[in-house]
């Protein structure tokens, strides 16, 4: 009997959640076959068995969140008698966690490197376009509610029945150390054992999910105010995440923030749309879910403003269009824009180092390296965002060579969650599609995000060597950045702009390849 345990998919991934399993008990699996497929904060993995044998046992249903190290399933050397597919009772009790979202907080964007309206324009473009607000990761919609269906019932009873008594002694039972449970404290979240363990809010006994609880927890939301639509009137996230737009659109001020002279009038839920006799309904799958919501947080946390400035691209396409060919050929992949754009943008931000940010409570801080993000289209199913890191350190080719091997990567789903991790500035292509201005969402906890739109053949006035004016064609595109207000202002995200614009139109390139 060999042990099938959650594997360790990043440095900072701690747990994830069981999207999948591609075999059932009894199937037989070989060594380095993909098991089951994996979902963290950061990346999800199809996981291949560490060895040879039987599917014996699945400890971890589909849809549950586990601690790394957990065991998961027992691979056998012989097929188990009888074939079936039901888990004994200790088996069960062991592999009850809880269901937590795998939403992901930093990613978000979308991107591919391909060239707009150029020849070269073709599938190992590096990253691959869609606008930023319908980019990042995860819509808390119509999905059922992982509070309500992933746990096995009679775990769900036996919860109810008995309290917090019942849920520490559940949890002590799994873990190697006894941990004590201890009632909640607060009215805005249940208290968590440090295993993300499900445990009973004093609203009325309601049953939260973590996902719920940090929601709840993180916006100062008070639960006995939050109408639940899920089974048994339990509250889901998007209860929560609906009660978060309500009070940012002018509902009830929290608990946790002083009342204004006049409270604003309450604004009425939006309903959750219902689907027509002749409707189709498409269930989002997870890197949908984990995309909308961290695209409703950063609109909810910061103060997005949108600058653009027009980039004259005449020097950059004389580069590449003397070196496309030869560059291919030894790189394997075209010579897109955007490395030139990823590049300007680091020296830009030497110079701007306040782009290069995150907002803390009262304070900026200001990264040193530079994390550069490049939002990747999964072939119009979802967004992912790997990172070239210490961005920095690396010239045009360099630069070149990473987007385009972390794009492969990307939609091979061989990326890892240190891939994902870390960035500080995103950078969204949606130029491919030949998009003329695009207003992305800021991938948070960053303070800005540039798009690069479609670059075009325009007439544009240029001036001679005699001083006289005259009109030349050349490729012209637009660079639009959302930034944070409260990070810094309008004038300095504009000097920022125009520090990339006159690196894009000034630099000799050639001197990079």
């Amino acid at each position: 009997m060999d042990d099938i345990t959650m594997p360790q998919l990043g440095e900072t991934v701690t747990e994830g959640t069981i999207i999948k399993w591609f075999k059932k008990v009894g199937d037989e699996v070989a060594q380095d076959e993909n098991l089951f497929e994996v979902s963290t904060d950061k990346v999800d993995s199809e996981v291949p068995s560490t060895t040879a044998g039987y599917l014996a046992e699945i400890l971890v249903d589909e849809g549950q969140t586990v601690d790394v190290g957990t065991r998961l399933a027992v691979i056998s050397g012989q097929p188990p008698d009888g074939g079936g597919g039901s888990q004994d009772e200790g088996a069960t009790s062991e592999a009850e966690t809880d269901e937590t979202d795998g939403a992901e907080d930093g990613d978000a964007d979308s991107e591919s490197d391909a060239e707009d309206g150029d020849a070269d324009s073709e599938s190992d473009a590096e990253a691959s376009a869609t606008p930023g607000p319908s980019s990042e990761t995860e819509a808390a919609a119509d999905e059922p509610d992982p509070d309500s269906e992933s746990r096995p019932q009679k775990a769900e009873a036996e919860a109810t029945a008995t309290g917090s008594d019942a849920a520490s002694g559940s949890r002590r039972q799994k873990t190697k150390e006894p941990a004590q449970a201890e009632p909640p404290t607060s009215a805005g979240a249940a208290k968590d054992n440090g295993e993300g363990g499900r445990s009973t809010s004093p609203s009325g006994g309601r049953l939260l999910s973590p996902v719920v609880r940090k929601l709840i927890a993180e916006h100062g939301l008070d639960p006995s105010k939050i109408p639940g639509t899920g089974q048994d009137g339990r509250i889901t996230r998007a209860d929560v995440l609906g009660q978060i737009d309500q009070d940012a659109s002018g509902g009830p001020e929290r608990d946790t923030a002083p009342a204004p002279a006049k409270a604003p009038a309450k604004a009425p839920a939006v309903p959750a749309a219902k689907p027509g006799a002749d409707d189709i309904v498409v269930p989002f799958s997870n890197i949908r879910r984990r995309t909308a919501e961290h695209m409703v947080r950063s609109q909810a946390t910061s103060a997005h403003v949108l600058t653009v400035t027009e980039v004259d691209f005449e020097a950059v396409e004389r580069v590449r269009q003397a070196a496309k060919k030869d560059f291919k050929a030894k790189e394997g992949f075209s010579l897109t824009y955007l490395p030139f754009v990823a590049r300007a943008v680091v020296d830009a931000i030497e110079d701007f180092p306040h782009v290069n940010a995150s907002v803390s409570d009262d304070s900026l801080i200001l990264h040193r390296p530079v994390h550069l993000g490049f939002a990747v289209d999964l072939n119009f199913e979802g967004l992912i965002v790997p990172v070239v890191h210490e961005a920095e350190s690396r010239r045009l080719v360099a630069i070149a060579q990473s987007v385009a091997e972390l794009a492969r990567r990307a939609r091979s789903r061989e990326l890892t969650a240190d891939d994902i991790s870390g960035s500080t500035f995103t950078i969204t292509n949606p130029g491919p599609f030949g998009t003329f201005i695009t207003a992305p969402v800021i991938n948070q906890p960053q303070v800005a995000i540039l798009s690069t739109d479609g670059v075009r053949k325009r007439p544009v006035a240029i001036e001679l060597p005699d001083g006289s004016d005259a009109v030349a064609i050349h490729h012209v595109g637009n660079l639009a950045l959302s930034f944070d207000h409260r990070a810094f202002d309008g004038a300095y995200a504009a000097a920022f702009l125009g520090r990339i614009r006159q690196i894009l139109e000034t630099r000799d390139w050639s001197a990079e390849l």
